[in-house]
């Protein structure tokens, strides 16, 4: 253990995640590791409110737990409660946001970002089509907007590069023309204060199996403001929706609140796996994270920058999430050996090596053993 990790606030964090002390995971921006209460928890949830309870459980907890849950995502984001509600995946979601921030529009286009991850760009595409709309391609730094502008998709923090956009800055240009932004919040959520209340976003999706640790497949969530929640209409009228779903109207009548952002039935198993990941968050700040995950990508940017090969593509300054990614000629190989030795990051073609720190049980011994392998391999 290096001198950093003796005096890390986040320390004792570690001990509630089941890690291996042989494995540097560096992947948790990808699929985060478990806490070991959601083991505990599932066994509970299949044994007892499954197996004994049966569907009884639907309403002893199971019916609300979409937006129960996103209340303790919303509080990890900047939302008050009954704004964020849990469910489907992260495109599914992402196509509701598109669909209801451009119904009824008189403008023309949908404005994404160039090197947006690629389910965001294929579902913008979609709407796009599907709603006679042009979608235009932009760099973020050369944002050109118009009144033909109806939305703008943006990625928070760049999957490749690591790179953070100013959501306030940017989120108050798109507004200047008359414009709706929605951010996809996949690599920020669980990494730094995010304000999606105090800014005025206007919509935002992200995923909870990265560094929120929900597990494999876990549920995304939906941002809706209070304020556009009476205009908020998807297109995915699922019944679960419906401002009484058990009443089996023939009309769809959406609720007036959040969970008419709700499609289908909640998958249960995932959705109480998260609730259980969630609770290492009850009593953690956000601000250690930020601060403990900014010194963690610094601390190994210091060591892996001058190594032959390697080029570093994360910004060095503060406006980056919480991952180094390094260009190197033959990234597939080179990480291919690391995750033979037990250094686990990921590659992204053709030639980026991204390494994730999840500060809540990444030590700073972590970053020193890869980086000393990672020099090894070389």
């Amino acid at each position: 253990m290096t001198d950093l990790d003796a005096v890390d606030p986040l320390a004792r964090v570690r001990d509630l995640f089941d890690l291996d002390d042989d494995v540097v995971y560096l992947d948790g921006n990808s699929l985060g590791a478990p806490p070991k209460a959601v083991a505990e928890r599932m066994q509970e949830v299949v044994r007892q409110q499954w197996g004994r309870r049966l569907i009884r459980s639907w309403s002893e907890g199971w019916w609300e737990a979409p937006q129960r849950v996103g209340d303790r995502v919303g509080r990890l984001v900047g939302a008050a409660p009954g704004q964020v509600v849990v469910g489907d995946s992260t495109s599914v979601n992402l196509f509701k946001a598109l669909m209801a921030a451009v119904k009824g529009t008189d403008r023309a286009e949908i404005v994404v970002d160039a090197g947006t991850f690629p389910t965001d760009g294929y579902i913008a595409r979609s709407v796009a089509e599907l709603t006679g709309l042009e979608l235009r391609p932009a760099v973020p730094d050369a944002l050109e907007l118009t009144e033909r502008t109806a939305v703008v998709l943006l990625n928070h923090v760049d999957y490749r590069t690591g790179r953070m956009l100013d959501m306030a800055a940017v989120t108050e240009r798109v507004h200047a023309v008359g414009a709706k932004v929605v951010w996809d919040l996949c690599h920020s959520a669980g990494v730094l204060p995010i304000e999606l209340d105090a800014l005025g976003v206007d919509l935002a999706v992200g995923c909870t199996y990265k560094f929120l640790n929900g597990g494999p497949g876990s549920p995304a969530f939906l941002y809706v403001p209070t304020a556009a929640q009476a205009t908020f209409e998807q297109p995915l009228t699922g019944w679960t929706g419906h401002r009484a779903p058990f009443a089996m109207e023939e009309a769809y009548t959406p609720d007036a609140g959040i969970a008419r952002g709700r499609c289908g039935t909640p998958d249960i198993l995932s959705m109480l796996a998260l609730d259980a990941a969630l609770d290492v968050w009850d009593e953690v700040s956000l601000a250690d994270v930020r601060a403990k995950g900014l010194a963690l990508t610094a601390y190994f940017r210091s060591l892996v920058e001058d190594l032959p090969g390697i080029e570093v593509i994360t910004p060095a300054d503060e406006w980056r999430g919480h991952q180094i990614s390094l260009r190197h000629t033959d990234a597939e190989a080179v990480m291919g050996k690391l995750i033979a030795r037990d250094v686990i990051g990921d590659h992204r073609p053709p030639d980026v090596l991204r390494f994730g720190f999840a500060p809540l049980y990444i030590r700073y011994a972590d970053a020193r053993r890869a980086a000393e392998v990672l020099a090894e391999v070389l």
